[in-house]
């Protein structure tokens, strides 16, 4: 009986010792190995740390006028450790939002985190924002923040150029968390935002509030001590004008194309239009369905930056190119003649046909005319691997170092291309075409203006840019883009001096006559580019002015609407007055150039 009980004492005791043991371990645990997790979650739930947003970096043209600032928006957050699912009415009824849609925003948060503040409704109007913290003793877990969105201060949009800022995405998110990057947290999306994120975003401070067992602040923590203060982004300094851009969006109303215009001297880009465009200012609100639809799906394509993007055949834009090889190769000189007769004797009557009757005729002559015959002529007399060579060299089938982020190479063709496209075998009367801009060959407007702004400065090729200089607004530091020299093309400087003045005569008494800017003189070259069957040709044109002391390069490409010298070139014309002049000119000619241009904006895309 005795060693019954001794045996009972003894169990009672080893269980007690190992009920003991136990708790002394999870003591041990809670103590000393989870300290830093545990201590962290007591922390969370008394202190509350809310991030202070920087100022993001603003936007300035040329002539720093204003064209990107930021307002402030108001912002709901949940913390779901101290929101009550009872509250869920209320506080639909006061956001004036579905019970289900709380619902989700709850569910969403406590994904991120139990403890932490979720962005649950942003853009949440002054009206409603005012009403929520007139009840927020009511609302426990439930507080707000003041962030900002952006603000679009000028007529031009230059929607594809500054690009816009939007909520950031899951798999944006997840690379960049260690950056600091929260859910619901604004990023840049295209253009210049998405480029200078980086530098845009700024430096995010951190304010730490004591908070009660409701989740309401009562003060500061330590008075304020372990708080940081935020850093505002950089600024922007484009070498836009913002007047140029905006008269240029108008003068394309109602047409499809891209144009750019850049500063000769350092490849500044003084204007980027893509037409059909959207208001940048629809991403500082949520985005309706309908909405997204039309500029992710609509035909327009509205989202496709066409000045960098759309690629095309150049037409007789790209006869100051063959014009330049041939001297270069030595296939021409520049008083070496070429007789036509209205058609090029390759091929056949009827085939490779010129618009004219020229005789015989030299190359400034033939680019005053834009004589077909003539330029047929040099690609007969070249092959299309030096065709190739001299095309990259500016800048042609290849992306251009730059700080747009989207952009197309274009199609320069070589052997190798024939030889894929034509495997059982092909001859030169397969490239002649592209001794006047058509056939198998593609560029875009940028590449268009690199190019005319490289003829215009007798052979530099710019790296083409949109930012002049990076500036943080409160140390005073400044960047600059990160680009690449200048390039010198290796060509005789006197072979530019022929195909400037070739493009000279075409202004003053060719294709380009009746869009010379009242009072300056300048070099251009019209084109009408080939669209395919059944669909109306493209008007291009390049330009630059003044003749004499180049400041400015424009190439502008209009969609399906016809010559060059009708529509394409008036529009560059009245870019480069406006920038050079800082008006147009009230004289009827000119005023009445302007009103015709006007006139074909009222009318529907084509």
């Amino acid at each position: 009986m005795m060693d019954d009980y001794r045996i009972r004492v003894r169990i009672f005791i080893g269980l007690i010792l190992f009920v003991v043991s136990i708790l002394t371990m999870r003591l041990f645990q809670l103590q000393f190995v989870d300290a830093d997790a545990y201590a962290g979650e007591s922390r969370m739930n008394s202190i509350r740390e809310s991030r202070v947003q920087p100022a993001r970096g603003v936007v300035y043209d040329r002539n720093l006028r204003l064209m990107v600032d930021n307002e402030p928006s108001y912002t709901i957050t949940i913390t779901p450790r101290h929101f009550r699912i009872e509250d869920i009415p209320l506080l639909a009824s006061l956001l004036e939002v579905p019970d289900s849609l709380v619902e989700a925003r709850v569910r969403e948060a406590r994904q991120w985190s139990a403890f932490r503040p979720s962005r649950s409704f942003r853009e949440v109007p002054f009206e409603i924002f005012s009403r929520v913290q007139e009840n927020q003793y009511r609302l426990p877990g439930v507080w707000f923040e003041v962030e900002q969105k952006r603000r679009y201060t000028t007529d031009a949009r230059a929607a594809h150029a500054l690009g816009y800022i939007r909520e950031i995405t899951e798999p944006e998110l997840q690379p960049r968390r260690r950056l600091g990057y929260r859910p619901g947290d604004l990023i840049g999306k295209a253009g210049l935002e998405r480029t200078y994120e980086d530098y845009m975003r700024g430096r995010l401070g951190s304010e730490f509030k004591l908070v009660n067992i409701h989740g309401m602040e009562v003060k500061s923590y330590l008075d304020g001590r372990d708080d940081t203060a935020p850093m505002a982004g950089y600024d922007l300094h484009l070498g836009m004008d913002s007047r140029v851009q905006a008269l240029a969006e108008s003068l394309f109303v109602n047409k499809r194309g891209g144009a750019v215009a850049i500063n000769v001297k350092n490849g500044e880009i003084i204007a980027m239009v893509s037409k059909p465009d959207f208001d940048p200012e629809i991403f500082s609100q949520s985005v309706d369905r309908e909405t997204w639809a039309y500029l992710t799906t609509s035909k327009d394509k509205p989202m496709l930056n066409r000045a960098t993007m759309s690629v095309f055949p150049p037409g007789s834009t790209w006869k100051p190119f063959m014009a330049i090889m041939a001297l270069a190769e030595g296939d021409i000189t520049e008083t070496s003649r070429i007789h036509c007769a209205g058609a090029h004797p390759f091929g056949g009557p009827g085939m490779f046909r010129c618009l004219g009757v020229h005789g015989s005729i030299d190359v400034r002559y033939a680019m005053q005319v834009s004589c077909n015959t003539f330029f047929f002529e040099l690609m007969q007399r070249t092959d299309v691997n030096t065709y190739r060579k001299y095309g990259n060299a500016f800048g042609f089938g290849v992306r251009a170092p730059t700080d747009i982020g989207e952009q197309s190479a274009g199609l320069i063709p070589d052997s190798s291309y024939f030889n894929r496209m034509f495997p059982r075998g092909w001859t030169r009367g397969y490239s002649i075409n592209l001794g006047i801009g058509q056939g198998n060959m593609s560029v875009t407007p940028m590449q268009m203006a690199r190019f005319t702004a490289a003829i215009a400065n007798r052979g530099t090729l710019h790296p083409p840019h949109l930012v002049r200089e990076l500036v943080h607004p409160e140390t005073g530091d400044v960047l600059r883009p990160h680009l690449p020299a200048p390039k010198k093309i290796d060509i005789d400087e006197h072979y530019f001096e022929v195909v400037r003045d070739g493009m000279r005569l075409a202004m003053e008494a060719g294709t380009g006559r009746n869009s010379q800017i009242p009072g300056i003189s300048s070099g251009g070259k019209t084109g009408t580019a080939q669209a395919g069957t059944n669909r109306r040709d493209h008007s291009v044109f390049v330009m630059f002015a003044p003749y004499e002391d180049p400041e400015i390069a424009i190439a502008v490409m209009v969609e399906n609407i016809g010559y060059g010298g009708t529509v394409a070139a008036p529009i560059a014309s009245l870019m480069a007055e406006m920038y050079l002049t800082g008006m147009i000119d009230q004289s009827p000619q000119r005023q009445a150039l302007v009103q015709r241009m006007m006139v074909m904006s009222s009318q529907p895309l084509p």
